[in-house]
């Protein structure tokens, strides 16, 4: 055992979380004025095949999170190593991510970002607040793959990509 100092609970979940890769997504939304809204998300996981479940957490104090109410529709976009900018972009101040030309209106309108590994659409079946946090069910309705590439993880508070062991 690890005789080091003791560390706060707030203290070893931000270490831990750190050394601990995730793949990296992008979930993409529509504001209650039809703007595009957007964040990068390392929490995105299956929860079924059948039906085609997925989930992700947030903070309520995310720009995005009022857009996420029960049955609005999203688009959660798979990143790879080509889509390193469009990670850095979507991390940014929120006011910049959807300045430029990448990413286009998709179905009903959601913000489709482009050179994402796939992208899936989804409606928003389950919104569960806990604390400052909240998560996020969604059944995927449609979606288009793209090119192959590397997987982009977010490590140590910045991006890597995995290789074959």
């Amino acid at each position: 055992m690890n005789t080091t100092e003791p560390l706060s609970p707030s203290q070893i979940f931000l270490e831990a979380f750190r050394r601990h890769s995730a793949g990296l997504c992008v979930v993409t939304a529509l504001k209650a004025d039809g703007s595009p809204t957007g964040f990068t998300a390392t929490s995105v996981t299956s929860l079924s095949a059948s039906p085609p479940l997925a989930s992700f957490n947030m903070s309520q104090t995310a720009s995005s999170w009022s857009a996420l109410k029960k049955d609005a529709r999203v688009a959660i976009h798979f990143l790879g190593t080509d889509s390193l900018e469009l990670a850095r972009i979507m991390a940014g101040e929120a006011s910049e991510r959807f300045a430029g030309d990448h990413w286009s209106p998709g179905p009903h309108g959601l913000p489709i970002l482009t050179g994402v590994s796939a992208w899936v659409e989804a409606q928003v079946v389950e919104r569960v607040e806990v604390e400052f946090a909240g998560m996020i069910a969604v059944r995927i309705t449609g979606g288009a793959l793209g090119p192959t590439q590397s997987p982009l993880a977010y490590h140590q508070k910045g991006y890597s990509t995995a290789t074959a062991l």
